[in-house]
């Protein structure tokens, strides 16, 4: 029986061989080498991770990475489309729509680093929520929450928001408008990390704390939907004119920890995705078939964004954790590579 099966393995081997040669399809072990990557990645640390995870990947293929150099959203999509930089992995979409027309013609999207599931929202202290009757952002208009939420004594209620320039800023502002909150909500737009630091720090001493978060964040790591904070619902679905069309799916159902189920989250779940000079696509068929089948689970971002909160963050470690995930994932892994190499012989 074993030898039986030996044989038709190998004639299943010979055969898939024959088939190959037939198509004049030969996979190349190493099509990246001699030639270099441009690596970018954003300015908000949680998507460290996954740009460490496909450095790794590109290396395995032989590509030498130049970088990863950080940058915020307005100057990458410009220098992606300039062919300045090669791609990062750090497309938001459709919060990213705003920047589409930047990179239009010179960069594209590719494949997704995680489909689905990437929620954002407004957040308050689960004590606050329910001494005040929290369910929305609407309610900070009333007095006695603008008062228990002002640190700086401005009369209006501190928010963490997001930094200038970051694709949730957008949205941010547009709500402040929307629903006529910029007398009632002071937007804190310093350094996100600090600022959440900061709402983390005030939160164990049991101070009323709001701000915007995303998933995966090492933030609701920390303070846990349900158990320690309450997502908090916008008064109607409203987005930019380049979303609009995607305020249907703003209605998010089974949130964890949200006011309501169905929950009304102010933005749609995102797919992150690649975005990479087209050009650089078009001369590195690899790559683009890497971007295209490759993921990561957004479970395992979370727990490594957990990490590097706790203190492993130095560029070391990140790439360490990705060399890590990539063992732990070695057969998939693999796969992925083995497309990659057949698309460059193709």
């Amino acid at each position: 029986m074993a030898n039986r099966r030996m044989k038709n393995g190998l004639a299943l081997g010979a055969g898939m061989l024959a088939l190959a040669l037939a198509g004049g399809v030969e996979a190349v072990e190493m099509p990246g080498e001699g030639r270099e990557i441009r690596l970018a990645r954003a300015n908000w640390d949680t998507g460290w991770f996954t740009a460490a995870i496909y450095q790794r990947a590109l290396e395995k293929l032989g590509y030498e990475i130049k970088g990863p150099i950080t940058l915020d959203n307005p100057p990458f999509y410009a220098s992606v489309a300039q062919g300045d930089v090669d791609f990062w992995v750090d497309g938001w979409f459709p919060l990213h729509n705003t920047f589409e027309s930047t990179f239009e013609g010179g960069g594209e999207k590719v494949g997704y680093v995680a489909r689905g599931g990437a929620i954002q929202g407004y957040l308050v202290d689960k004590v606050s929520a329910e001494k005040f009757g929290i369910t929305s952002i609407a309610d900070f208009a009333k007095p006695e929450i603008k008062e228990a939420f002002d640190i700086n004594g401005d009369g209006r209620a501190d928010m963490v928001a997001c930094p200038p320039g970051w694709g949730c800023e957008v949205v941010i502002d547009h709500h402040m408008k929307a629903y006529e909150l910029g007398d009632h909500i002071n937007l804190i737009k310093a350094s996100y990390a600090a600022s959440m630091a900061d709402a983390v720090a005030r939160h164990r001493n049991g101070e009323p704390i709001l701000f915007y978060t995303w998933t995966p964040n090492w933030t609701v790591g920390a303070l846990v939907p349900g158990k320690d904070v309450m997502w908090i619902e916008v008064p109607e679905p409203d987005l930019p004119d380049e979303q609009k069309q995607f305020e249907a799916a703003t209605i998010v159902a089974g949130v964890q920890g949200c006011a309501s189920d169905p929950c009304g989250m102010g933005w749609p779940a995102n797919d992150i995705r690649t975005v990479a000079n087209s050009g650089f696509l078009e001369a590195n068929p690899a790559a683009r078939k890497l971007f295209e089948v490759m993921s990561v689970p957004l479970g395992d971002i979370l727990a490594q964004n957990a990490r590097m909160n706790a203190g492993e963050d130095s560029e070391k470690e990140i790439l360490g954790h990705a060399d890590a995930w990539i063992e732990a994932n070695s057969d998939k892994v693999e796969g992925w590579l083995d497309e990659a190499r057949a698309a460059a012989g193709s």
